[in-house]
């Protein structure tokens, strides 16, 4: 695995989405980046991926990238390729991450299976109490029971030096689900004092939607293929 970053900035809040249930993640972290004045920093590559990219809209889609917004002091991690397999490494490459930049705060979003669409509610988990109780002013529950899996899972046992916190969304299972990013939006701009307008995410969800879809149907694709071809060594 290798992490690149062009720049350091010092004392950052890292805000990290991942390909969950209703890719929640994935398009919370989409949307802050096209909605906050942000800039690529850099990337995290892994050596067993697929040798593939997207391009959407004439640019390349990184499957890991990092970005920073500097008015807000926050470094965004966002991912359009599922982490499967890799959670460790790759949580053990943004934990790095968070030391080198002295982090403030690492904060996953993700969705959790559960409640009606367009319904959903969100929760938090915090390692530091403090945290914790502002994002419950900011209109989360708190995590009293649950299963966390993957990224965010192996983010809270490994980042002992960095305050860590989740907040999730409820979500159906089915593919992808805006509405839900919506509702974490709407905590972490309350949360950081963002002044980021979430609506357009309701309004625009069918939009959302379609791209990420179709971008991970792509990657999808070019890995199976990537994956027959070996086989096809192989046999």
């Amino acid at each position: 695995m290798t992490i690149k970053i062009t720049e350091k900035p010092k004392n950052p809040t890292i805000i990290v989405g991942f390909p969950g249930f209703g890719l929640v993640g994935t398009i919370s972290t989409e949307f802050l980046i096209d909605h906050l004045k942000t800039k690529q920093i850099g990337r995290i590559l892994l050596d067993g991926m697929p040798a593939v990219i997207a391009i959407h809209g004439g640019e390349i889609v990184e499957p890991i990238g990092i970005f920073y917004n500097k008015k807000n002091n926050i470094v965004i991690v966002h991912a359009v390729n599922s982490a499967s397999g890799s959670e460790w490494v790759i949580t053990e490459e943004i934990v790095n991450l968070a030391k080198q930049l002295n982090a403030k705060e690492i904060i996953s979003l993700e969705g959790v299976g559960g409640g009606d669409k367009g319904d959903s509610k969100t929760f938090y988990y915090a390692s530091d109490d403090k945290n914790g109780k502002k994002l419950e002013k900011s209109g989360c529950k708190k995590l009293e029971e649950g299963i966390i899996m993957g990224v965010t899972g192996s983010i809270l046992l490994r980042s002992e030096k960095t305050p860590s916190s989740c907040v999730f969304a409820e979500t159906e299972t089915n593919l992808p689900d805006s509405k839900a990013a919506a509702k974490i939006i709407e905590v972490i701009d309350k949360y950081m004092g963002l002044k980021v307008d979430y609506k357009p995410l309701l309004t625009q969800a069918e939009k959302f939607e379609e791209k990420l879809k179709g971008i991970m149907e792509k990657s999808k694709q070019m890995t199976d293929v990537s994956e027959k071809k070996k086989l096809s060594y192989v046999g």
